[in-house]
């Protein structure tokens, strides 16, 4: 992403409080204006001391004085403008977060499935807070530094034009040295930054499946693998820190010299022009001298938070322009009554151009039949059921609802008609009642607990310390067929048009099974069904059962039909049932 585009989007997230900004401004300005009154001040208080015996202290008094209110002025306005400038802050980086966030919830799972989830995770979260504190450190220096250097640069220009020449000749020099350092810092920063995503992608994997990496005793290698990213993000740093660290004193070093020169030139305009440049006047100015060069000093010393900030910024602007791939039609319309009739035509898809998964998916399903999908491990079941839900959508041919391409109706109105059961459970940290209630909020207790005891999950949720209002993951956690059970009487509360279950019962215990599996069976009544399942013994009622192999659907028949076809159906469904009767 180019800079200007980012600072151009830092400038439009600011705009959109144009009245903290404004005021945070006008308050800053007062604070400027008063810290460049008090150098005058304190030279015509010097002036009114002409010698031994010839003090004019009402001269001296009526300054102090006028210096003590200037220094009060400052602090009152100078505690206005940082709180403006917090709040500001936070309201931005807010905004941020909250966009980053929406965006996040509207791009496709090609963009998910592309990206990893400790890296998203910390664009939204530790960069924006990195934003922050950056763009905090940047109201405060930037601003208050941008109107010090002009407001010095009109006083100085006021006072004696030959020595302010001095000032501004010397001054590119400055700015080039830091504009050098600074450029080289980004670049580091950069690198830095991308690091850090992948080290948190890191951690939250391993994190995730700690149990796994225990169990196979590879924590050393994770250790090694973690070593070897830190390693990378402390090189990363150390050249970032080292560039950033010579910004502050090359800098100072060229305003010590900008200083040097005010104090010559101006001691001498002293001695050959006293009555017009006088010892006040030469204190007034090297005290402007050092407020001019004081901000350059600043900035360069925050230059590391600023160039990691905009580092930040930029990732997370990245991820909120990120094109919403997942976008209805113009023309997409809502769902009024379904029947249920599904339709694949000819449908062809792949995740990746060079790798085609379906070239030709091709069946019907009428309303209200049961569809079992069958097949070996990556044959392209779940993908299938992806299709349908539209997670993903087809490269060619057309998959029809009741007639309609689905492509033409709204997401949310198609994924509202259907209720799906996956493999891998989501039970999000709220409590059990919540948890049921995901697709219809405004369920009753009553309702929950209905669809909680066909699900056969109500007997160990009263188990549970506070029942339907146990909190998961606080003080509560669940066993993976707990959690399955709970995603059962989930749908089940939702009673969808169409159902989707795909390995739903994988955790569950045989005899549980079968006592969920009649629940099912009353649910699925006059619905359409479509059930992904490695037990065959759980599909044997379907009214068809589509049997897939690389992609393609190879069988299609009741199960009596495919077993008498003796073909790869037959094979699966016997070498099943050996390995069980040889078990038990």
């Amino acid at each position: 992403m180019n800079r200007r585009h980012v600072y151009r989007k830092i400038m439009s997230s600011i705009f959109a409080y144009p009245g903290a900004f404004c005021l945070s401004l006008v308050f800053t300005l007062i604070c400027v204006l008063l810290t460049l009154w008090i150098p005058v001040l304190v030279g015509e208080a010097i002036d009114g001391i002409i010698g031994p015996g010839q003090v004019d202290f009402s001269v001296v008094l009526q300054k102090v004085t006028a210096i003590g209110f200037a220094a009060v002025g400052i602090a009152v306005s100078q505690w206005c403008s940082e709180l403006l400038n917090n709040r500001l802050a936070f309201r931005v980086v807010g905004d941020l977060r909250q966009s980053a966030f929406s965006r996040m919830e509207r791009l496709s799972m090609s963009y998910l499935d592309a990206h990893s989830r400790g890296d998203i995770i910390s664009r939204v979260v530790s960069d924006t807070e990195t934003f922050s504190d950056g763009l905090i450190l940047g109201f405060r220096q930037l601003f208050s530094g941008v109107l010090t250097i002009l407001g010095t640069l009109v006083f100085m220009l006021r006072i004696n034009v030959s020595v302010a020449l001095i000032v501004i000749v010397v001054t590119p020099l400055s700015l080039f040295v830091a504009k050098f350092f600074s450029t080289h810092t980004y670049r580091h920063f950069q690198t830095q930054t991308e690091i850090r995503g992948e080290q948190t992608a890191f951690l939250t994997e391993d994190i995730q499946q700690l149990k796994t990496v225990k169990a196979f005793g590879r924590e050393g290698d994770q250790l090694e693998r973690f070593d070897e990213i830190n390693r990378r993000f402390s090189d990363a740093s150390l050249k970032a820190t080292f560039f950033s660290s010579l910004t502050n004193p090359s800098t100072r070093f060229v305003n010590s010299l900008v200083y040097a020169g005010v104090a010559l030139f101006g001691a001498l305009a002293v001695i050959r022009h006293p009555l017009t440049f006088s010892v006040g006047t030469l204190t007034c100015f090297l005290n402007y001298a050092n407020q001019y060069t004081k901000p350059f000093n600043e900035i360069s010393g925050v230059i590391t938070e600023l160039q990691n900030a905009i580092v930040c910024a930029e990732r997370v602007f990245a991820l909120i322009d990120a094109e919403p791939t997942e976008q209805d039609d113009p023309g997409a319309t809502e769902l009024t009554e379904v029947r249920g009739d599904v339709s694949f035509q000819h449908v062809a898809f792949s995740y990746a151009p060079d790798k085609p998964l379906f070239t030709d998916i091709d069946f019907e399903v009428p309303a209200g039949q049961k569809i079992a999908i069958v097949g070996p491990t990556g044959c392209g079941k779940t993908s299938l059921i992806g299709l349908l839900m539209r997670f993903y959508d087809v490269d060619k041919g057309a998959i029809l609802l009741d007639g309609k391409d689905i492509r033409s109706i709204r997401r949310d109105a198609l994924r509202s008609q259907i209720g799906m059961v996956l493999q891998d459970t989501w039970v999000p940290n709220r409590s059990v009642r919540d948890n049921i209630a995901l697709g219809r909020p405004d369920a009753s207790l009553e309702e929950i607990i209905v669809a909680a005891k066909a699900a056969h999950a109500h007997s160990f949720i009263k188990r549970l310390p506070q029942g339907y209002d146990t909190v998961i993951g606080e003080t509560t956690s669940l066993s993976q067929g707990q959690k399955q059970l709970l995603c059962i009487a989930r749908v089940m509360l939702h009673v969808p048009k169409i159902l989707i279950l795909d390995e739903a019962t994988s955790s569950i215990d045989t005899r549980t099974e079968r006592k969920i599996q009649q629940g099912f069976d009353r649910l699925t009544e006059g619905r359409t069904s479509f059930i992904v399942a490695h037990r065959l013994s759980t599909i044997q009622e379907a009214d068809a059962i589509l049997v897939m192999q690389n992609g393609t659907i190879v069988e299609t028949g009741s199960h009596d039909q495919l077993l008498k076809k003796n073909g790869f159906y037959a094979a699966l469904y016997r070498s099943q049932f050996a390995h069980e009767g040889a078990v038990q």
